[in-house]
């Protein structure tokens, strides 16, 4: 009996090694693939999204995370936060209003990419990395805001200009709105920072428009020039 024993005792001790292998192949093969998992797992946060093309198809990660393999898979970062973009037209490149006036002005552009899976989506794909590059988007979408501010501008006189801040503020705002939907952004709010009117040097008299301005804006300065002298003249 005593040869049985010591087989069988040989064959526990045989068998416990192999499982004792298996179990520590099993935790070495769990901790690569943790390990390798942690790495390609990429997260969204609330200041970045990101949108992941390839394999599988397109996929919006506005929350959460994805896997992200080499070579199969490509994603593009999409900033999340409201971006200040100042525009300024003044002398040659000022706007003209409706009385045929040059005014310079200078606006802030608050714009955000609007937070839900379409706009995510079309942001990426006709902005690329600019949303995260502020002076890149500016020089994007700088034209929408000109157009916006020369449009409104030559529906209203420069005093109505400088008295109705607001309707001209808000008037803009309509009017660049559905463009930039176009590159999934959304206008918060529009402030006007500054409004003045250009000076006469950059009048230029060959220009009809120009003509027209100058023209009303000395016959405005000699009118107000007489009316203190007269003023004067009486005190």
């Amino acid at each position: 009996m005593e040869p049985q024993v010591l087989n069988t005792g040989a064959m526990n001790t045989s068998t416990l090694a192999v499982i004792g292998a298996l179990a520590a192949t099993v935790i070495i093969g769990l901790i690569v693939i943790g390990l390798v998992v942690s790495r390609l797992y990429r997260r969204a946060t609330k200041e970045l999204s990101f949108v992941r093309t390839g394999f599988g198809g397109q996929r919006v990660i506005m929350n959460g995370g994805a896997l992200v393999l080499p070579v199969l898979h490509d994603t593009i970062l999409v900033n999340m936060n409201t971006l200040r973009l100042e525009v300024q037209r003044s002398k040659e490149q000022a706007l003209i209003t409706k009385d045929r006036m040059r005014v310079d002005v200078q606006a802030e552009f608050y714009v955000r990419v609007k937070p839900i899976e379409e706009s995510i989506a079309d942001a990426a794909q006709t902005l690329g990395q600019k949303t995260l590059k502020p002076m890149e988007l500016k020089e994007l979408v700088e034209g929408k805001f000109v157009d916006a501010l020369r449009a409104v501008a030559a529906e209203m006189s420069m005093e109505e200009l400088h008295e109705m801040r607001t309707d001209f503020v808000q008037k803009v705002q309509t009017a660049v709105t559905g463009d930039l939907m176009k590159n999934g952004l959304e206008l918060e709010t529009v402030s006007l920072t500054a409004l003045d009117q250009t000076s006469r040097d950059y009048f230029n008299p060959n220009n009809a428009f120009d003509a027209q301005g100058l023209t009303k804006l000395t016959e405005e300065i000699e009118m107000r020039r007489k009316q203190r002298k007269v003023i004067e003249r009486d005190t």
